[in-house]
């Protein structure tokens, strides 16, 4: 017998938000935000190690890149273009600003960089890269453009000093 998931993401989800906040619109502050991150990463760690949280953040960072892609970026099949596109909208979202730093089109490997970063820019230094959702949305991203597995890893982290979070994205094969 099959059973209905309580929580399967559908974009629809994401809802009519002129229609259901009339007054205070789309906008909300980053603390918002990283109030519900942080207290689900504590939370996940506590019950399930911080292992799980990395993996689960990974996974649904990925989740959220097909579904970005699949419904803002599906149309366009020029590289330059699509990462155009992309850093547009992560500016236009708030999400960051989105900065290619090295890319090697022969052997699929990049070098991204996303500056005031929604998830950290400005957190203190916990000695720590905490961008796992990223990796797995970025991750996505190039998977979704190039119908290549990637496996992204974040290299630097503001939370570990630095002024902007870098990524590496190479092939996963």
């Amino acid at each position: 017998m099959e059973t209905r998931r309580k929580y399967a993401f559908d974009w629809e989800l994401l809802g009519d938000i002129a229609l259901g906040r009339p007054n205070l619109g789309a906008g909300t502050r980053v603390e918002v935000y990283r109030l519900m991150q942080f207290a689900f990463r504590d939370v996940i760690e506590q019950e399930y190690g911080t292992d799980a949280v990395d993996r689960l953040f990974y996974a649904s960072g990925k989740l959220a890149g097909r579904e970005f892609y699949a419904h803002l970026l599906h149309e366009v099949t020029e590289f330059p273009a699509f990462i155009k596109r992309v850093q547009e909208l992560l500016v236009e979202l708030g999400i960051g600003v989105l900065r290619v730093e090295e890319a090697n089109m022969a052997t699929g490997s990049f070098v991204l960089t996303v500056s005031e970063d929604l998830d950290c820019s400005g957190l203190p230094d916990v000695g720590e890269v905490i961008c796992i959702y990223d990796e797995g949305f970025i991750a996505a991203l190039l998977e979704c453009f190039t119908g290549k597995p990637y496996r992204v890893k974040e290299v630097d982290c503001w939370c570990v000093g630095d002024r902007t979070c870098r990524f590496t994205a190479d092939i996963d094969e």
